[in-house]
């Protein structure tokens, strides 16, 4: 009976809900409202209701209770307390590889894994059913490791007996629901930072080895830092660095003072910063390089947000290249002569990222060193674009 009720609310849930916020917000309103609910209880029905969206654009002409009970079928490798809500059939094909629960699906109703992202004009080198089944599966959380801790960080997971996969030197993977808060001095000893997000660390490393010993600083402006992230690797990569970070949302920025309190960064310059605006001036500056973490329509992480997926326009495409050719035409006045500017989305979409190089390339007269899609679908992570540049 636990399990039909936390169905039931699910259900109640999903028809309530409308996007105009994240779906992780959305649940937290509704359980401070609905107090009933236990910790147990809330676990089930955020996992019921992210495993409708999972579906993405699939099964969407059939009925909430329908679609929701094959999602959940679907995203879990067995029943557990679902199972009595299922008939016999069902429990049967149950099986923890996903291909054989697909193929019982097929054999009941009109799906198609390409139809969970049916979308076209993707980056080069995407599997796009490799892409669409990742959306099925919970990424991981991943953490990078600061500051050569890595003796100490796997010492203090074996004694608590926390799983992990060491993906390379600095970075380890553990499940999402891992209290890594509980255990760790985030953004001290750890950052949480995507698997892909971390491999920014490859561009980086060929500025740092390019650029001469005998520059005391590398002038660095992370020109859309939202929570920081790139900033504190850069930080940990290039060394000897002289930071500027803005965002256009000042609230963005006091909490970015914050975190750089807890990841001991101490010598920054911050401001506030419109560069969609043609005529927005930050002042007299040249940087060696200048990072643009580009607003984007954040494909490449919906295995996360599923909800952004299932309520995805695809006229927002050109809304984001739109946005980005502004941001970075403005950004690039303040790129000096001989140096680098980074350019990265979080999307998978043509028009966001090879694009969008070639704009930069014919339009602003930079010169590519790199660009590379960041496939992180095949290792529960998410899938990034990036291109380095020189002026």
């Amino acid at each position: 009976m636990r399990f039909q009720s936390y169905f039931n609310t699910a259900i109640k849930i999903i028809n309530e809900y409308d996007g105009a916020i994240p779906l992780s917000h959305f649940l937290k309103k509704y359980f401070s409202e609905n107090k009933k609910h236990g910790s147990t209880d809330r676990k089930f029905i955020t996992q019921a209701c992210y495993n409708y969206y999972r579906l993405g654009f699939a099964l969407k002409n059939i009925s909430v209770e329908e679609r929701l009970k094959i999602s959940i079928f679907l995203c879990n490798e067995n029943a557990g307390g679902w199972k009595d809500l299922y008939d016999s059939d069902w429990i049967e094909e149950w099986d923890e590889a996903l291909e054989q629960r697909i193929s019982f699906i097929q054999s009941q109703f009109s799906f198609s894994v390409e139809d969970i992202f049916p979308f076209d004009e993707i980056s080069n080198d995407l599997k796009k059913v490799d892409f669409a089944l990742s959306h099925l599966i919970q990424p991981h959380v991943f953490l990078r490791i600061r500051n050569h801790q890595q003796e100490n960080i796997f010492n203090v997971l074996h004694q608590q007996q926390i799983a992990f996969e060491k993906i390379t030197e600095d970075c380890i993977a553990v499940a999402n629901a891992t209290k890594v808060d509980d255990i760790f001095k985030i953004d001290k000893e750890v950052v949480i930072q995507d698997y892909s997000s971390q491999r920014i660390k490859e561009f980086l490393s060929i500025i740092k080895s390019e650029i001469p010993d005998e520059k005391s600083e590398i002038k660095t402006w992370d020109c859309c830092a939202g929570s920081g992230g790139k900033s504190i690797l850069a930080y940990d990569v290039l060394q000897d660095i002289n930071l500027t970070v803005s965002d256009v949302r000042s609230s963005i920025i006091h909490n970015l003072i914050e975190r750089f309190k807890r990841a001991n960064i101490k010598n920054y310059k911050s401001f506030v910063a419109d560069l969609t605006n043609s005529k927005s001036e930050i002042g007299n500056f040249k940087f060696d390089l200048i990072i643009c973490d580009a607003p984007c329509t954040g494909s490449g992480t919906w295995s996360r947000t599923p909800e952004q997926l299932y309520l995805f326009q695809p006229e927002k495409i050109n809304d984001y290249q739109n946005l980005q050719k502004r941001i970075v035409s403005n950004a690039i006045k303040y790129l000096d002569k001989q140096r680098y500017f980074l350019y990265i989305t979080c999307s998978v979409f043509k028009k966001e990222n090879e694009d969008m190089v070639e704009f930069i390339q014919q339009y602003l007269q930079l010169t590519l060193i790199k660009s590379e899609l960041l496939k992180g679908y095949n290792k529960k992570a998410d899938t990034m674009f990036a291109a380095l540049f020189k002026h």
